[in-house]
């Protein structure tokens, strides 16, 4: 049986008071007794429960972290950064996916919620935000992470994506490029149709260029590649000049694709990426991507979340970082 707080009291000839404060406030404990219950700690192995106690108080030192694909290595960089800045809180970070589904959101807001976390971070499914303004009426700050919440009580840290669609797109009219495809989906996904709604925006700057949306099931290398292998199928003449993909993943699959398939890129089709993860620069050609901050964005979620638990009366910040052009090899011809 695991000892208890009472067998190290009396191990160390102590009250239950003093073995508490040596474990919470040790400043208030001679050094010597101090000592003395660690020894009985050690030698008993003893192991506090420290989520009783921080249920006690009304609240864990977790923070709940849903992202919609933690496969995708921007949300992977976001986590990491987000875990790295809550540490210097003394919190921790308990990261979920989605997988874009509202049931498993359903099932981790659940979760957390009888966890009772400190804050919950998180990129939503969807535009229905019911759910998440209860948890924040209960208490819970919720921060809305890669989404504006502007006009709600949630504060948010995202980046402007229909700026993102414009720049991809724009770069490529830019590069001489008339007749772009734009492969991404579902188009259900925020993320996705402001990106779409951007790159149908710049294409009415360019007279004569069209733009074709080709949706895909899901935002992966796969779902990319297939795209490829369709377009490859089609008489050269048929093809787009350029395609811009609602993230790097797609573009890496759609670059696979279109090499195995003797498509040269840039020279037949040049090809832009979204999220700028580390895997796009270093591709077979390296790929053109808008970048976007993902360590920036992990740890303003964290300073957004930190401030609202302690002023939960202040009004919401909505932070938006302006995405930025990283253009290589797979749009620019030498």
């Amino acid at each position: 049986m695991a000892a208890g707080i009472r067998d190290v009291a009396a191990a160390a000839s102590v009250s239950v008071g003093t073995v508490s404060n040596v474990l919470n406030a040790p400043d208030r404990v001679a050094p010597a007794t101090v000592a003395r219950v660690h020894a009985a700690i050690e030698k008993l192995g003893f192991v506090r429960n420290d989520a009783a106690r921080q249920l006690r108080a009304g609240r864990s030192r977790s923070i709940g972290l849903l992202v919609l694909d933690v496969g995708n290595p921007f949300f992977t960089d976001l986590a990491r950064a987000a875990e790295r800045h809550a540490a210097r809180s003394n919190l921790v970070v308990l990261l979920g996916t989605t997988d874009d589904d509202a049931q498993r959101e359903r099932a981790y807001l659940e979760t957390f919620e009888e966890q009772r976390v400190f804050g919950l971070l998180i990129s939503p499914v969807g535009d229905d935000l019911d759910r998440l303004l209860v948890v924040h009426g209960r208490g819970i700050p919720v921060v809305l992470v890669d989404r504006d919440g502007a006009g709600t009580p949630l504060p948010s840290v995202a980046v402007d994506d229909v700026a993102g669609g414009r720049l991809a797109v724009a770069h490529l009219c830019e590069q001489g490029r008339r007749h772009i495809a734009f492969v991404g989906g579902p188009h259900g996904l925020r993320q996705v149709a402001d990106r779409l709604a951007g790159a149908r925006e710049a294409i009415r700057e360019y007279p004569g260029a069209t733009l074709a949306a080709i949706p895909t099931h899901e935002p992966s290398v796969l779902a990319g590649r297939a795209a490829g292998e369709r377009l490859c199928t089609l008489p050269a003449g048929d093809r787009p000049d350029a395609v811009f993909c609602a993230n790097d993943l797609l573009a890496i699959g759609m670059l696979q694709a279109l090499m195995n398939g003797g498509v040269s890129v840039p020279g037949d089709i040049a090809l832009i990426g979204y999220d700028d993860i580390d895997f796009a620069r270093s591709a077979a050609v390296p790929l053109s991507s808008i970048r976007q901050p993902s360590a920036d964005i992990g740890t303003t979620a964290i300073d957004l979340l930190l401030t609202a638990a302690e002023s939960p009366d202040l009004e919401p910040q909505h932070v938006v970082f302006r995405p930025e052009l990283a253009a290589r090899a797979s749009t620019v011809t030498p």
